[in-house]
């Protein structure tokens, strides 16, 4: 049994907007005032299947979703993710306005028969913003302790948010999801840090297992390559030297 379509949708979009990057486009003057990597830059530093190893294989990064037409009342269009107020809130603007006109990248993996999966996103903001950003980003997920995902009558499955410690710094924000869909239990692991201008992403998910030191060693993984690729350790506020010449206009990828 695989993770299904609507589900494995919700969870990536959920790993993505964890940056808290708005859907707006970048405003003129922020946009020309600082230096920040391309979306090819970023691009060149995601998670590989040659990175994870043998079994490993690269899918097409998930587009944002949106529930189905038989979603539960509760699962309205604008409002596919439910619980944990302030996550919530970023997770539904990023499903109903997704595109923000800004550098970024992501993909997604699926280990041998599609388990576990692993999903990556980078994006690039001038720095006080990227900060606005992140924090509220990290403020959701510590104040989260049970969220809900609704993508159908079938496909809703709440999860039990907890944190956890994924990489060498420990306060950079981590949980561990664990919830039920379908009667198969399913664990994520969702950590997000920053890099300078450039914010990161992470989720491991699997089913019927629950494999924390699997999930840390993935993530420990992306942030070494990160940090090799852009030229900007993890947790620094300071831009990375992988950058290019002139200073780069936002846009949409």
């Amino acid at each position: 049994m695989s993770l299904t379509r609507p589900f494995h949708a919700l969870t990536a979009a959920a790993v993505v907007v964890a940056v808290a990057l708005g859907p707006a486009a970048l405003p003129a003057s922020a946009a020309t005032a600082q230096p920040l990597p391309s979306a090819d830059q970023l691009k060149s530093a995601l998670l590989t299947a040659a990175d994870l190893g043998p079994g490993w294989t690269e899918s097409p990064a998930t587009q944002s979703p949106s529930p189905s037409a038989g979603a539960s009342p509760s699962a309205s269009p604008s409002n596919p993710v439910t619980g944990c107020d302030a996550l919530s809130a970023l997770i539904n603007m990023y499903v109903t306005r997704p595109g923000a006109a800004i550098p970024r990248a992501e993909t997604e993996l699926d280990g041998p028969n599609g388990n576990p999966m692993v999903t990556q996103a980078l994006a690039a903001e001038p720095s006080d913003q990227l900060a606005t950003d992140f924090n509220s980003a990290a403020d959701a997920l510590k104040t989260c302790h049970t969220i809900t995902f609704n993508a159908g009558p079938s496909d809703t499955v709440t999860f039990t948010v907890s944190p956890v410690t994924l990489g060498d710094r420990k306060d950079a924000p981590a949980v561990h999801l664990d919830g039920t869909l379908a009667g198969v239990r399913l664990n994520g692991y969702v950590g997000i840090e920053r890099f300078g201008t450039v914010a990161m992403a992470f989720g491991y998910f699997e089913r019927q297992g629950s494999n924390e030191q699997a999930a840390s060693m993935e993530y420990r993984t992306a942030v070494a390559k990160v940090e090799r690729a852009l030229g900007a350790k993890a947790g620094s506020t300071t831009a990375p030297t992988a950058v290019p010449a002139t200073p780069t206009e936002g846009r949409r990828v």
